[in-house]
């Protein structure tokens, strides 16, 4: 694939598809697309929070529950592609601010939600509200690559990660507080008509105050961006279908590492999901489920720290070793959270986020190698492949409907058993130079 340096430009700009690497990218521009990690980390994490609020107000199981996430998962199956040929057509930054718009349209439609009482009408608006953020990642994922030299592109990367776990850190605690401070004080199974009807208005509008106020700093955002939408100069290359991305598929570890993506995501939304509702168990910790919505904090925290360590760790060790050891260790703690009982169970759930931490970059950067220059077209498959997150929770919620949150765990664990596996695979089929 074609590509050429990457200028800037106070002029009209191109409307083309693909940036080249270059020295010369503005700052300023690398800030906002921290701040879009950051943006985009917080808003997907709220998800665990905004699960046990909905499952009590609608009186859901968890596999309707569940649907949450498959509802906004789904979107990255759905957008992706469709994303792609948007930042071929109109270019990284008109694309950015196309994803912000469309992020902010989803916040907004937590009103009519609201106005409605009714659980669907909030899965349009996951999905709406999902369908910006992969706008906004397929833009984000490759620019920060691009904007400065090619030889500290994976430091930035690494840092533009460290933003985006440090918005899953902050928002779930921020959103306990905020959605979860009155739930378990009414059961709206004891009410009917109007007295429900006012119920899930007051108890909904609460969600709604929480996505109006990231609405109204998306927007601000977006106008940001779009001030600087002529900032960067792009350079047009071949169009490349994404049924001819598909043939990759044919590439055994190519595939396996799609593979991963799907059941790394589908595990890690799994056990985030269920956190709270875990947690709050009589045998677990037996907590409310606002202190318990704040403890995902510390889910997704251990991420963040885990990152740092990791990037040592991935230069001193094999990245295929040092993926099967996480992935082993986190089978391990699954195990010991399902068969104990107290703060040891809860804690054993928690500290899985640690070992989180290096799994996405490193199966992705596994699956890739070796693609030489259809990395960019494998890079698209591996986004797709995200709707992992959809599907695998909803398998998780039916095992506890049909038995327990403790033998629901049984769907993360074969998760990472294949994670496991994959690693393992790397590590005895090494791509050659």
């Amino acid at each position: 694939m074609a590509t050429a340096p990457l200028k800037t430009t106070e002029s009209s700009g191109a409307s083309a598809a693909v940036l080249g690497s270059g020295d010369n990218a503005p700052a300023d521009l690398r800030w906002f697309v921290f701040a879009l990690f950051f943006i985009f980390g917080g808003i997907t994490s709220l998800n665990d929070v905004v699960i046990p609020k909905l499952k009590s107000l609608f009186e859901l199981n968890y596999f309707q529950a569940m649907l949450v996430q498959f509802a906004f998962f789904t979107a990255y199956f759905v957008v992706s592609i469709p994303a792609a040929a948007v930042v071929r057509r109109f270019g990284y930054m008109r694309t950015a601010v196309a994803g912000l718009v469309v992020m902010t349209v989803g916040c907004l439609l937590f009103i009519p939600a609201s106005l409605a009482g009714l659980f669907v009408a909030f899965l349009i608006a996951l999905f709406v509200l999902a369908a910006g953020i992969t706008t906004v990642q397929v833009v984000t994922n490759p620019l920060i690559s691009l904007l400065g030299p090619a030889k500290s592109a994976h430091s930035r990367l690494t840092f533009a990660q460290a933003f985006n776990a440090l918005g899953t850190t902050v928002a779930p605690f921020f959103g306990a507080k905020l959605i979860l401070g009155s739930l378990g004080t009414v059961d709206p199974s004891t009410l009917s008509g109007e007295a429900l009807t006012a119920y899930l208005a007051t108890e909904t509008g609460v969600i709604v105050k929480t996505y109006l106020v990231i609405a109204v700093a998306l927007a601000a955002v977006a106008a940001l961006v779009w001030s600087r939408r002529n900032r960067l100069q792009e350079a047009t290359v071949e169009n490349v279908s994404m049924m001819q991305a598909f043939t990759l598929l044919k590439r055994p570890r190519f595939a396996f590492g799609a593979l991963g993506i799907f059941i790394y995501v589908g595990g890690e939304v799994a056990i985030g999901s269920l956190l709270v509702n875990y947690l709050i168990q009589a045998d677990t910790l037996n907590i409310v489920a606002q202190k318990a919505g704040e403890l995902v904090t510390f889910y997704w925290g251990g991420a963040m720290v885990g990152r740092f360590i990791g990037a040592w760790v991935l230069r001193q060790f094999p990245p295929s070793l040092v993926l099967a050891a996480a992935a082993t260790c986190v089978g391990a703690l699954l195990i010991t959270s399902g068969l104990t009982v107290g703060t040891l169970s809860g804690v054993a759930l928690i500290a899985i986020g640690f070992f989180n931490s290096i799994m996405f970059p490193t199966i992705f950067s596994l699956a890739s190698e070796g693609l030489g220059e259809r990395a960019a077209e494998g890079s698209g498959v591996l986004c797709v492949a995200i709707v992992g997150g959809a599907i695998v929770p909803l398998l998780a919620g039916l095992l506890a409907d049909a038995s327990s949150l403790r033998m629901a765990l049984i769907v993360p664990f074969i998760c990472y058993a294949g994670i496991a596996a994959f690693g393992l695979y790397c590590r005895r089929n090494p791509v050659e130079a």
